[in-house]
């Protein structure tokens, strides 16, 4: 596999490249600009057979998305921010005429006052919206997380998320193992809709009116799609592992064996919670890393199962939910280990809107406050923990 320097954004363009989309509507908005540039030139030179359409709209740009992946294309688009948030009424139509389009997203922030640099409030408030999200911690990650989610979106008929941490991965320069596009198309095979509206002979009803006598029925159709998800994901997962040679999973752990606390995360900022492991090491403390690859579905049992073994475990989030009892991954875990006896004291941590750096340091002393709760020494406060945030 030849190594290339890439982007973010210039991993994905290449990636879409290389799986050579039968559609691609998009409007290009800060920082994921570059992915439809960047490809827009692909199709451009003809290196790929795309039809891309540039529309007025990030709203218009699913839409158009919609009805192409409804007549049995393989469709793409990428955005953030704002754009997903004009997209939003629209995600619920894809889900749920279950059309397995796939998003890039380079996650960036997403409320007043403006900032166009990366968190996770725009992907986590589209949680609910019926896709599945997948969360890259470098760039080589978020290149192949590309193929793996449109090979587990058109295995379960869902859409998918593929997200990347925006400026910090979108445009950082990491070598990437980049794969063979003939390999590429022998993974992803061809599409196999559940219907297509351009057949004629198989006539079907979409997007039409649900009543209060069936709309129940429809939506809870969607809910079992999302319930058999897992299978399709580890299916992706293990196939891209066989052809390709690399091994993921929805759940990372860093994890020396004696370690009693730890810190679940989500996204770049793993890789300097993981280099705090090793700083912890040589001081003979022991620390360990969960890193959340797949959110959506939420990994309940493989939650359970990671979880059992600490004592305590923080949950950092790089957004919040604003309801006063941490972000939206520490009350769906924390509802999820309810029931299990071996469940950790959970702890809510937020850090990075808007782009701010965290750093070693910052790590070194939430892992610090764990240690000391999980001796006895101290207890830290079950909600509103901020990590590098300003002295007033």
């Amino acid at each position: 596999m030849p190594r290339i320097p890439m982007t973010g954004n210039e991993a994905a363009a290449y990636a879409m490249m290389q799986i050579n989309p039968d559609v691609v509507a998009a409007y290009p908005i800060t920082p994921s600009t570059q992915v439809v540039e960047r490809f827009s030139d692909y199709v451009n030179n003809g290196e790929c057979q795309t039809e891309f359409v540039p529309v007025e709209s990030e709203h218009s740009a699913m839409s158009a998305c919609i009805g192409a992946s409804a007549c049995g294309a393989r469709v793409m688009t990428a955005t953030a921010a704002q754009g997903l948030a004009l997209m939003h009424e629209m995600l619920y139509i894809a889900s749920s005429m279950r059309l397995p389009i796939v998003t890039v997203i380079a996650s960036r922030a997403l409320n007043s006052p403006l900032n166009i640099h990366g968190d996770h409030s725009d992907t986590m408030g589209s949680r609910d919206s019926g896709w599945l999200q997948f969360y890259g911690e470098s760039v080589q990650e978020f290149y192949d997380h590309v193929f793996i989610a449109l090979r587990a979106a058109e295995l379960s008929n869902l859409p998918a998320f593929v997200c990347e941490d925006g400026f910090i991965l979108s445009h950082t320069l990491e070598p990437v193992d980049v794969l063979d596009k003939n390999e590429v198309a022998k993974y992803l095979g061809e599409r196999k809709p559940l219907y297509n509206l351009l057949d004629t002979d198989h006539p079907i009803m979409a997007g039409h009116l649900s009543l209060p006598d069936s709309y129940m029925e429809h939506r809870r159709k969607l809910a079992e799609g999302m319930m058999e998800a897992p299978k399709f994901i580890d299916q992706a997962y293990r196939e891209f592992a066989e052809r390709f040679g690399r091994k993921y999973d929805w759940i990372e752990v860093y994890d020396p064996q004696d370690a009693e606390v730890a810190v679940l995360i989500i996204g770049s900022a793993a890789g300097t919670a993981k280099e705090t492991v090793d700083l912890l090491a040589e001081e003979g403390k022991r620390a360990a890393v969960i890193k959340l690859l797949v959110p959506r579905p939420l990994p309940v049992e493989r939650l359970r199962k990671a979880l059992s073994k600490f004592k305590v475990v923080a949950i950092m989030e790089r957004t919040d939910s604003y309801k006063n009892h941490g972000g939206p991954m520490f009350s769906e875990i924390a509802a999820a280990l309810y029931h299990h006896d071996t469940r950790p004291i959970l702890r809510a941590y937020h850090y990075g809107f808007g782009g701010r750096d965290i750093f070693p340091e910052d790590f070194m002393k939430v892992f610090n406050d764990l240690l000391d709760m999980a001796s006895g020494k101290k207890e830290i406060p079950e909600t509103m923990n901020y990590v590098g945030l300003k002295e007033d």
